[in-house]
């Protein structure tokens, strides 16, 4: 009986020993197939062939979405969960304008015409909406697109001015850039003080100029944007000419935020 208790307790601490070394080895790689070699050997009519691995196309996306600061919540948000049943015909046209801008990406991207803006009442799910371009451009397409938000945004400009040159510099070199809330209102009024207008236009006109896209969500519309600056609200316009939806209309069915009122 001993010898058999004695032979079991060795089994156990072998096992224990076996599941302890697996553990440490799939924490040790991020991918388990190539050993974060990026590739390996397979056998093929009886040669070792080297093989790229499919994580490489993952890493790509991962670092893709990392530098582009979308949040893991906004990384959520895709064109199959945005909802169009039951609302209003505006959503609608809405969402099936950047699902046709989606599509046609390829076409235009190189054109004047290039961008969207999805413009006017808040909650009608304009950033969701430019956010699923975004996301399917950097999972579908491997492009590079760079999220900023203009109030939040504008903060850290501020609060990191040393790098303000090189955050600009990113924001009008990245292959598509992304800008959500263009000139929040507060309290009403429009909040563009003269420095937020001269770093949005000097980073719009260069994108302007070297046919860069622009995916704008603001709840102002194109009169608006062109009253506070001419020039930057035109160059807007003429590249997000063939893409822009003015949302309006009963706030309370517009608005998916209100949708507790509407059913309360």
């Amino acid at each position: 009986m001993a010898a058999v208790m004695k032979e079991l307790q060795e089994r156990s601490a072998q096992f224990s020993a076996d599941k302890s070394a697996a553990s440490e080895e799939k924490a040790e790689y991020d991918c388990q197939v190539c050993k974060d070699e990026l590739g390996y050997l397979e056998n093929k009519d009886g040669y070792q062939v080297w093989v790229r691995c499919g994580c490489i196309e993952r890493r790509r996306i991962r670092k893709l979405m990392n530098s582009s600061d979308i949040t893991p919540e906004f990384e959520r948000l895709q064109f199959k969960n945005f909802v169009t049943e039951g609302k209003p015909e505006m959503v609608k046209v809405t969402y099936d304008t950047a699902v046709e801008y989606y599509k046609e990406f390829d076409n235009i991207r190189g054109t004047r015409n290039n961008s969207i803006a999805l413009l006017g009442q808040p909650g009608a799910g304009k950033t969701h909406l430019l956010t699923a371009i975004s996301n399917k451009l950097i999972k579908s397409k491997n492009i590079a697109v760079q999220y900023f938000p203009y109030v939040e945004g504008f903060n850290d400009l501020k609060d990191d001015f040393d790098k303000l040159e090189e955050k600009l510099k990113r924001m009008k070199e990245v292959e598509v850039l992304f800008i959500d809330d263009l000139f929040k209102p507060l309290n009403g009024k429009p909040r563009a003080t003269d420095w937020q207008v001269e770093q949005t236009y000097s980073v719009i006109n260069y994108r302007y100029l070297n046919h860069k896209p622009i995916l704008i969500s603001s709840e102002l519309n194109i009169e608006q944007i062109v009253k506070i600056d001419e020039a930057l609200g035109t160059r807007i316009y003429e590249m997000c000419a063939d893409y822009v939806v003015i949302i309006k209309g009963d706030r309370m069915l517009l608005n998916h935020r209100l949708a507790g009122l509407r059913n309360g």
